[in-house]
């Protein structure tokens, strides 16, 4: 498992681009958000503020790294409705005061980043973080590295499309998907988003 506090530590957090994820952004553009949004893997918070400026009514944001969270409460101090937490994807979600309580979840770079035999532990605590029907939206990083790179390698941890759903579908259904017309340079035709809904 990766050490992300010493990610943070040293500076070799080239995931975190210092604005939020240009596919959000887009969405925004049409599709407000409203109730309570969860932001696992948050990082710095660029997505949780985009998130509150967006309508939702609180977003919290979720990160497994003191430093992370740190740099999150600082860039959000003036951000009304935000918060964010430190804990573990895989356990809190389970537990008061996150089960149960989301309207939506919004995923960025965080099914990416953990080892691919945690993905059924990721999508059980996602659904347990949601109210009965809540969505899950996320852009997903399908492809993150060049052809002539090893793609074993991570994080990140690179996903089919079909393999994705399948993997999502255990608990959600999906109710679109689509290819993003902005990405940050380098991620170009390498992301997909999804909106899905948790099965009752």
């Amino acid at each position: 498992m990766t050490d992300w506090q010493n990610q943070y530590a040293t500076g070799e957090t080239p995931w975190d681009k210092g604005e939020p994820a240009p596919a959000l952004v887009e969405y925004l553009k049409t599709n407000p958000v409203s109730g309570h949004v969860l932001v696992p893997g948050c990082g710095t918070g660029q997505d949780v503020r985009a998130l509150a400026m967006g309508g939702a009514a609180g977003v919290t944001g979720l990160a497994v790294a003191p430093l992370a969270v740190e740099r999150a409460r600082h860039f959000l101090s003036s951000t009304p409705r935000t918060e964010v937490l430190l804990g573990d994807l895989f356990l809190d979600p389970h537990l008061p005061p996150l089960a149960g309580q989301f309207d939506l979840v919004w995923e960025h770079t965080c099914y990416c980043a953990i080892p691919p035999d945690r993905r059924a532990d990721y999508v059980e605590a996602v659904a347990a973080a949601l109210k009965p029907g809540g969505q899950l939206l996320g852009v997903f990083y399908l492809n993150p590295w060049d052809e002539d790179e090893d793609q074993t390698q991570g994080p990140p941890f690179g996903t089919g499309l079909e393999a994705l759903c399948q993997m999502l579908e255990t608990r959600f259904t999906l109710v679109k998907g689509w290819r993003p017309t902005v990405a940050y340079p380098g991620r170009e035709g390498k992301e997909w988003c999804g909106l899905f809904q948790k099965k009752d």
